[in-house]
């Protein structure tokens, strides 16, 4: 019982989502302290060294916890653009663009039922995002010219709104990005 209230105790002191790192802060041997948080179902591990405090603050959404990863960061593509209500298609893949050099397919992560994958973009493109609901999420500009970007093309094309796009914004942003994805918004 004396073991329990302790750990309580410390999982107070940590926030929602927490790194190894602040576990070492609050406990003597962080390691022993996350595993058996982790068996008793008090946290869960997203991926080595990242928690999430659940039995304090439930589970945060996808996007929270994709920034939260690797950070600085962003989400954009297909997600934001459902985000933004540009595209009706529910994606499974949550793209989030980072500066950060550890991207790739094996780096991605499953979490709530959908894939969080992490690209890596120049910092001269790292901008036209902004901070909501404790995440960064690119705006509708930004996630259409980072998914040709990245993908070459917008998938479903005939079924976005792209009446709330911007599209003078949209073509001074194009000015940033390589000549191919100007090249590309003329399909648009």
């Amino acid at each position: 019982m004396k073991e329990e209230k302790s750990t309580l105790k410390r999982l107070k002191l940590l926030p929602g989502l927490f790194r190894k790192q602040d576990a070492e802060k609050v406990a003597p041997h962080p390691g022993m302290f996350l595993s058996r948080a982790v068996k008793k179902g008090l946290i869960h591990r997203i991926n080595r060294g990242n928690y999430i405090n659940s039995f304090l603050y439930g589970f945060p959404g996808v996007e929270e916890v994709a920034c939260f990863l690797k950070p600085p960061a962003y989400i954009s593509c297909e997600w934001a653009l459902n985000y933004h209500g540009i595209s009706l298609q529910s994606p499974v893949v949550c793209t989030v663009v980072t500066l950060s050099t550890s991207v790739g397919k094996k780096r991605n992560i499953q979490y709530q039922g959908s894939t969080i994958e992490f690209s890596r973009i120049s910092p001269a493109l790292f901008s036209g995002f902004a901070y909501v609901d404790r995440f960064y999420m690119a705006s509708p500009e930004k996630a259409i010219l980072d998914t040709l970007y990245y993908r070459g093309i917008i998938p479903a094309q005939d079924e976005l709104e792209m009446d709330r796009v911007d599209f003078k914004l949209l073509l001074k942003m194009a000015k940033k990005y390589p000549p191919s994805v100007s090249r590309s918004l003329l399909i648009y």
